[in-house]
């Protein structure tokens, strides 16, 4: 078992540095741009790119660069698909299932305007429908770029740094025991960052179904 994590531990780390790079930044910005965050683990993959940069697999700032540069042009993608498509995209059937969340989001949007923008950066669900419904609101695109890079940045520099500490640590644990207790450790160091991304999500749904409920968010309002 352990010789099989070994193996595959190395083939991550030994991936070309320009393919890490690109499926990093890849997944990162089509969780922005496409409304699929809820799906696709952009921060966990943020989180993962943090850890091979630890490792000194790839260069820590190219990490944060491209994951940075990835939310923010991925924000802005989301931001013109709504602002163009986004009544059409909404309303597809698809979207039959999450209604309430993002009429709760659009509530958030038209009480908090730009900063829903910064805030909503830090949830899966938010991340991947606030540039849309931001651009539906007809907010400015200078208000929306101001608190996208903002979001961005903060929330770039934060996912990744945390997954460069994790990956500080399966370091030390190599130092000191050697590789196999190395590969242990990094493999449940990943595991419990998936599962608290997972129950994150889940979470989500249910805590802002509460604090939003009482609320009851109308039509979608109009920021500026």
């Amino acid at each position: 078992m352990s010789a099989l994590l070994d193996t595959i531990t190395n083939q991550v780390l030994h991936a070309p540095v320009w393919l890490v790079l690109l499926v990093v930044g890849g997944v990162v910005f089509v969780e922005d741009a496409l409304f699929v965050g809820f799906v696709v683990p952009g921060e966990t993959v943020a989180v993962l790119g943090g850890v091979a940069a630890s490792l000194g697999h790839v260069p820590l700032a190219a990490v944060l660069v491209v994951v940075v540069a990835a939310a923010i042009v991925g924000d802005t993608v989301g931001f013109e698909v709504g602002r163009h498509l986004g009544g059409r995209v909404v309303a597809l059937r698809a979207f039959d299932r999450h209604r309430e969340r993002i009429d709760q989001a659009q509530g958030f949007l038209g009480r908090r305007g730009g900063a829903a923008v910064f805030l909503g950066r830090w949830t899966a669900f938010l991340r991947a429908v606030m540039p849309a419904l931001a651009g539906m609101s007809k907010m400015h695109y200078p208000t929306f770029l101001v608190w996208n890079a903002a979001g961005g940045i903060a929330w770039g520099s934060a996912v990744v740094t945390a997954g460069y500490l994790a990956g500080r640590s399966y370091a030390r644990v190599e130092t000191w025991l050697g590789r196999g207790a190395a590969v242990a450790v990094g493999v449940v160091v990943v595991v419990a960052l998936v599962v608290w991304q997972v129950r994150r999500h889940r979470d989500e749904g249910a805590g802002g179904a509460e604090a939003e409920r009482a609320e009851n968010p109308s039509r979608m309002p109009s920021a500026g």
